[in-house]
């Protein structure tokens, strides 16, 4: 309902003022804008009408439609009513977003016509002003500085602020009006009292409204800022230790404010590199000149020393400049960690010990120049000192049988209580699995290992040490954990490695390490190594590259790619493994030319290196000719070769491709006379014998139980036994058949046992032809007997089965023929009394 009073009131007096409005030159305008208000909340809805009056000259005769426009954007049409003889059109915004825009009603014909507009402004009431603070100025010109924060909203109105004082004590109030965007104002020292307390706020105003900062109510000189401080002196005190003692005073500006009560605030910091003291002494009470004194401080250590003043609630002074002094020393006190490392000699007499040492927590110095000495116990009550040095390890020798040493601290005022340091020998024992170096960040490394379960397990030393420093001893650092640790954080300079190590700690001595390298931090290499084309032949290329130094690597190098293209723009890609640094270049064409990069990469990137250019020589008639004469050369040197091998050694070839074997019934001995064995000594008649080996002779017993028809049953038995020839083959002698043994058996002499009966007559050694299947040598004939043909002197031949019975003879040959026929054999001749065959 109230709307639409508002409505029927802006339409009336829309009306009346179109009446009564008239230009400078008399005349009055064809039409009158009008809203409800020309600045309104942004966001809020704004109603406007536009009043055309009767016999406006714009709109006589013209035939068209009233339209509206918020700048560049049309409205929606409204409907036109006649009220009092004007034409009203009216028009609803349902939320104005613009800070500042221009409403106009046209009449649209052909070409639009303005009527009449008005300007809207929209924006925001001020916000209460934030932070409001003063503070006083004590260096000449005095003044009261208040700065403020006019709000989170920007009110997009023109608003002006101003900044209110009261001095209670005078009942003065001033105002002082800020330019626009001013957040800060100095009042001078005329309008301030230092030691009257003064109430300040301050007030924005726009169009829409007003807004006010919180009361701030404060004495001058309780907000003043001083100068920096001076100290005087500073020194240690007589007698008592970790105390400094100083001296200060105030600025020349501030020297009139020595009589009233200051807070002091003192700082200290070891002079080696540690953090000031986090929370510095308050004196409540200090004047300047007077002494304050500082204690809870390292003996016989060097520390520099801040203050800082203020005058009841005022804002801190800035720190000081540092003075150093010295407290005084005592002897070093606490423990000292220790880790040693041990190694044998080859004889087992000595052993070879690398101690590192470092301050444990509760261990302190209480001296600047402190020094460290091992020791052993030499006899009772002396001790021999083994080492003697500032630094943080030693090396020395020592016999096996010591167990313990001990390691002292020294300084000027005394040395410490010795800290024993037990002997651990290696141990063949594993305790470490799976270690791993992580980096977490600029400085910081994540050493995480995996533990055996082991009884006899105490603890782990985990070890580091720079890689490109690795000889300096002095740079190893380590850390000594509990036997259920897994994990430990150290500390290390980004993109530097360093050589992790972490050993088993048992009973009864140290057990096998693992060792990783690590980075706290990694990037790309600093540089890539020269590439360069090693071999090239007929569509391949072997690339070649050095490795890069440990200390341009920047991290753990992941692997190589060398990128080639050719020149129709085709890129390709060959990988290699972290430890290899060729490649090879495979089906490339001869008739292009191609250019290759390699590619380092790490944990932290990659870096590409120069561009080198190759090309495949093409396969030219030339090179097929050498390929082809070298090969023909070649070929006729091997077939020389082996044809005068052949040529040379044709009787070896021969005897190794047919091997010769000796044809028993062809040996000459069968043409020797039984004169020419008369020189020939029996064994009987000489020691040594004349050995002559022509063959090997198999020796067969005959038992002499059997009668006459019984030892041709045992003839016949063992007349197929020729086991004891080597490997002879009974059968016929032209059988082709070879044997393994390189002997040719000749014959078997059979033995009979001594006569034991005197009435018994002695039988004649019997002698077995072998019936060997070896093979002639050539085209000759198979000549041998059937089993032995007997030559006789009168020159009849006559037949003698020894191989056997023989059916077509009664008589048996006489033993001296026999003998006569086979020279060898004879030489084998025995009496029959004799038994030592």
């Amino acid at each position: 309902m109230r709307a639409v009073l508002m409505v029927v009131t802006i339409i009336l007096g829309a009306c009346e003022a179109a009446k009564e409005r008239v230009f400078d030159d008399g005349t009055e305008p064809c039409a009158t804008v009008w809203t409800n208000s020309s600045l309104v909340p942004l966001g809020s809805p704004v109603t406007a009408i536009c009043v055309i009056r009767d016999g406006c000259p714009l709109v006589s005769g013209q035939t068209g439609h009233i339209q509206w426009r918020l700048g560049n954007r049309s409205l929606p049409d409204s409907s036109v009513r006649t009220e009092n003889g004007a034409e009203v059109s009216e028009v609803n915004i349902q939320s104005f977003n613009h800070s500042k825009a221009f409403l106009t009603c046209s009449l649209q014909v052909s070409t639009p016509m303005v009527l009449g507009g008005v300007v809207i402004r929209a924006g925001y009431p001020p916000s209460a002003p934030q932070n409001l603070s003063c503070q006083t100025n004590l260096t000449a010109p005095y003044t009261l500085t208040c700065q403020w924060n006019n709000g989170r909203q920007e009110t997009h109105l023109p608003t002006q602020y101003h900044l209110h004082t009261w001095i209670w004590d005078t009942n003065e109030r001033h105002t002082y009006t800020l330019p626009p965007g001013v957040q800060r104002y100095i009042i001078p020292r005329s309008d301030f009292v230092l030691f009257s307390e003064i109430q300040i706020f301050v007030r924005g105003v726009n169009g829409l409204g007003e807004a006010r900062s919180e009361n701030i109510t404060l004495e001058p000189v309780s907000a003043a800022k001083f100068d920096q401080p001076n100290i005087l002196l500073l020194h240690s005190m007589p007698k008592r230790y970790g105390c400094l003692r100083l001296t200060w005073a105030l600025s020349p500006h501030q020297e009139w404010m020595k009589a009233f009560l200051l807070t002091l605030e003192v700082r200290t910091k070891p002079a080696d590199g540690g953090e000031w003291t986090h929370a510095p002494i308050l004196a409540s009470k200090a004047r300047p000149k007077k002494a304050v004194d500082q204690c809870r401080l390292k003996h016989g250590t060097k520390y520099f020393a801040q203050i800082r003043v203020r005058y009841q609630l005022s804002p801190w002074s800035e720190w000081s400049g540092s003075r150093s002094a010295v407290t005084l020393e005592s002897a070093p006190t606490g423990h000292i960690d220790s880790w040693m490392r041990v190694t044998g000699d080859h004889m087992g007499k000595q052993l070879g010990v690398h101690l590192f040492w470092k301050p444990s927590k509760q261990f302190s110095a209480n001296g600047r120049n402190v020094s460290y000495i091992v020791s052993r116990h030499k006899v009772a009550g002396v001790r021999e000192r083994l080492c003697s040095t500032s630094g943080s390890f030693c090396s020395f020798q020592l016999p096996v049988r010591v167990r313990k040493l001990y390691l002292t601290a020294v300084n000027a005022a005394g040395r410490s209580s010795p800290s024993a340091v037990w002997i651990h020998r290696p141990k063949g024992l594993a305790g470490v699995l799976n270690l791993k170096a992580t980096s977490l960040g600029n400085s910081s490394i994540l050493v995480s290992w995996e533990s055996k379960e082991l009884s006899t397990l105490t603890g782990f030393i985990v070890e580091w040490r720079p890689l490109l420093e690795e000889t300096n001893l002095s740079k190893i650092r380590f850390e000594t954990t509990g036997r259920n640790a897994t994990s430990l954080i150290i500390q290390g300079e980004p993109y530097k490695p360093y050589g992790i190590t972490v050993y088993p700690q048992f009973k009864l001595g140290i057990g096998l390490p693992q060792t990783v390298n690590g980075y706290s931090r990694q990037k790309a290499p600093s540089e890539v190594p020269e590439m360069r084309a090693k071999k090239t032949w007929q569509s391949h290329v072997e690339l070649t590259w050095d490795e890069l130094p440990l200390a341009l690597q920047n991290g753990i190098i992941d692997g190589y790619q060398v990128f080639y293209r050719d020149k129709n723009g085709s890129v390709s890609v060959v990988k290699a493994g972290v430890d290899e640094r060729r490649v090879v270049l495979k089906d490339l064409s001869s008739t292009s030319s191609y250019e290759a990069v390699l590619m380092v990469s790490t944990h932290g990137g990659c870096r590409n290196g120069s561009t080198i250019y190759f090309e495949i020589e093409p396969f030219g008639w030339l090179t097929m000719l050498i390929i082809v004469s070298v090969s023909i050369f070649g070929v006729a040197i091997l077939l020389i070769m082996g044809v005068k091998a052949c040529l040379s050694n044709q009787k070896r070839l021969k005897v190794g491709l047919w091997p010769a074997v000796p044809d028993p019934a062809n040996s000459s001995i069968k043409k020797w006379s039984s004169g020419s064995m008369q020189n020939i000594q029996s064994f009987k008649d000489t020691a040594e014998p004349n050995l002559i080996y022509l063959s090997h002779l198999s020796f067969m017993d005959i038992p002499m139980k059997l009668g006459h028809k019984d030892d041709d049953d045992a003839w016949l038995k063992n007349a197929e036994d020729t086991s004891d020839l080597g490997e002879s083959i009974c059968g016929s002698p032209c059988t082709p058949s070879f044997s393994n043994s390189d002997s040719v058996p000749y014959a078997t002499v059979v033995f009979s046992a001594p006569a034991t009966d005197p009435s018994q007559l002695p039988r004649p050694p019997v002698y077995l032809r072998s019936e060997s299947t070896r093979p002639l040598l050539e085209s000759e004939e198979c000549v041998s007997p059937r089993s032995l043909q007997d030559f006789h002197s009168d020159g009849v031949e006559g037949e003698t089965c020894f191989f056997g019975p023989n059916a077509g003879s009664a008589d048996e040959p006489d033993t001296q023929d026999l003998w006569n026929d086979f020279p060898l054999l004879r030489a084998l001749a025995m009496n029959e009394t004799e038994n030592d065959y």
